[in-house]
């Protein structure tokens, strides 16, 4: 059987694609770089970190943009005639009094490991931008068309434009062709496919929150008009009709359906195997009950398909509620590596799976000045929307340990360095070592900040000496915790009080919405940017 979710943790708005016996999903990264993961897998079941599509110094600048905004939504295609890629993604600038301002761009490359090409700007219609290619090669963009007008439905109605190989441009408006198929409102996420002369529009409604779900529409004409299928919606985590065409808000938490694993499953795409098995990745979330609080973000999880004898396509064995576990398809097993537990920075280039916000790893990581450590050069505070030396993993289960040895030696206030567990810039709690002029000593403490509201737990504050510290982050379900010890050995021991996990999540903070929470180890030199911490080791342990 296949485990849901299949990519765990902070991995939203999935999109998946073939290529001959190999299968690749890329997701949001919103403020976090590099850009666009892109997993990989043989059998559907087993994935692994394949590479980014923006990972270069150059691919996108997204430096002081709030939470949750940055790039959304990618689309992913492989064109066979071409033997190239096409991918698709939104840059959300902003989200201020529901403008929705975001460019939408096209990218290229012949190997899914790049190069890619550089961005073509498409337009600013509305986001969750995606390309169609036409048997025929025309090239079509259909991305959700963001209305701002009074008296008209939002967040809008989903339109339809030519790519314009030749000018490499959008030369036309956007034509608006469908409205979805139900009465959910909040329509996003499309996608086109076609099969047997007909056009289908896969799209999520709902908005995406506790009444999301993924709808399904098909024409003759690629304009349409287009028809719903009867069974609307072929997956959701809440069955139950409604009608909030009238109401914006995307969370809805009255929706919430206590009889499922897997809440706020939508925003899907199709695939279809060699044998003719076909599947949808969408997205989903577990959230605390009765808080209702995501800590893991919206998560990407599989489902099988079926087509029915007249065409429409629906969930396999009836229903359309979101499983939790689903049979493994007619595909090899084909096991990838998982990545160990702990890394030691031995390579002279930083693992897959380290991610910043708004800047490259690149820009204050490495590997290659002291070998067996990554040396990070501290920047802002972990509050900036500019430049945070954070070097993040993501977290994808809530029973875990997060470990790291550091070695490091504040001579002022203004620097320190540490373990911290990030939401967004106004939410995350910090284990830092840094100068204390009280005690005239280096000295750890925990500092959190909350809603961007910032308490420094001066109870917690310990004198320490001037050695390597291993810090420790332990995630117990709802709490979590710090401790510390030297790096010479002995027991670790607490250090302030245990948190809410629910806290850091996307329905409790205020900032962000879209994520999830990120573990990490930081520098800051909020004086000079140039004070250094070097870290031996860090070892992230999922216990479940």
């Amino acid at each position: 059987m296949i485990q849901n979710p299949i990519l765990p943790g902070f991995n939203p708005d999935p999109c998946i694609v073939r290529k001959g016996d190999d299968y690749y999903i890329v997701v949001s990264t919103f403020e976090w770089l590099p850009g666009l993961p892109v997993y990989h897998s043989r059998d559907l079941k087993h994935w692994e970190l394949y590479t980014h599509i923006l990972d270069g110094a150059s691919s996108v600048d997204l430096r002081r943009l709030p939470p949750s905004k940055g790039l959304w939504a990618p689309s992913l295609r492989w064109c066979e005639a071409e033997q190239k890629w096409y991918a698709v993604y939104g840059v959300m600038n902003s989200m201020n009094v529901r403008y929705f301002d975001v460019n939408n761009y096209l990218i290229t490359a012949d190997d899914i490991k790049g190069p890619w090409s550089a961005p073509v700007y498409l337009h600013s219609a509305g986001f969750d931008a995606s390309i169609f290619i036409d048997d025929d090669g025309v090239k079509y963009i259909v991305s959700l068309d963001w209305e701002t007008r009074e008296g008209y439905e939002k967040p809008g109605v989903i339109c339809l434009c030519r790519y314009n190989e030749s000018a490499k441009a959008v030369t036309e408006y956007p034509v608006r062709i469908w409205r979805g198929g139900t009465d959910r409102g909040c329509i996003e996420a499309p996608h086109i496919y076609k099969r047997n002369g007909w056009y289908y529009i896969i799209c999520a409604e709902g908005g995406t929150g506790y009444n999301h779900c993924t709808t399904v529409g098909r024409a003759k004409n690629i304009w349409g008009p287009y028809e719903g299928y009867a069974g609307n919606p072929i997956i959701t985590s809440q069955p139950a009709v409604s009608n909030e065409r009238a109401d914006p808000d995307h969370l809805k938490p009255k929706y919430f359906n206590p009889h499922t694993e897997l809440q706020k499953s939508g925003h899907a795409s199709l695939v279809e195997t060699p044998a003719g098995q076909v599947y949808m990745v969408h997205l989903c979330s577990r959230p605390f009950v009765p808080e209702l609080c995501c800590s893991l973000g919206r998560e990407t999880a599989i489902q099988e398909m079926e087509w029915t004898q007249d065409g429409w396509l629906c969930m396999k064995g009836g229903g359309n509620l979101a499983k939790r576990q689903i049979p493994e398809p007619k595909l090899p097993e084909s096991p990838v590596p998982l990545p160990p537990a702990r890394d030691d920075f031995d390579l002279p280039r930083l693992n897959p799976g380290y991610y910043a916000p708004r800047c490259l790893p690149s820009t204050f990581a490495t590997t290659s000045v002291r070998p067996g450590f990554v040396r990070l050069t501290g920047r802002e505070s972990p509050s900036s929307l500019n430049e945070v030396s954070l070097l993040a993993k993501k977290v994808t289960s809530l029973d875990c340990s997060v470990t790291c040895c550091m070695d490091f030696t504040p001579e002022v206030y203004h620097q320190s360095a540490g373990l911290i567990l990030y939401y967004d810039y106004e939410d995350y709690v910090y284990l830092r070592k840094y100068w204390s002029e009280t005690l005239a000593a280096p000295a750890l403490s925990v500092t959190q900040v909350e809603n961007g509201v910032k308490t420094e737990y001066i109870d917690t504050r310990t004198k320490v000496n001037d050695a390597p510290l291993e810090l420790r982050l332990n995630i117990e379900g709802r709490q979590f915790f710090f401790s510390w010890r030297y790096a010479s050995g002995g027991d670790f021991t607490r250090i302030g009080r245990p948190f809410a996990t629910a806290h850091l999540s996307d329905e409790y903070c205020k900032a962000g919405e879209f994520t999830g929470v990120m573990a990490g180890i930081i520098c800051c030199d909020t004086l000079f940017h140039r004070k250094t911490a070097d870290f031996d080791w860090l070892e992230v342990r999922n216990r479940q």
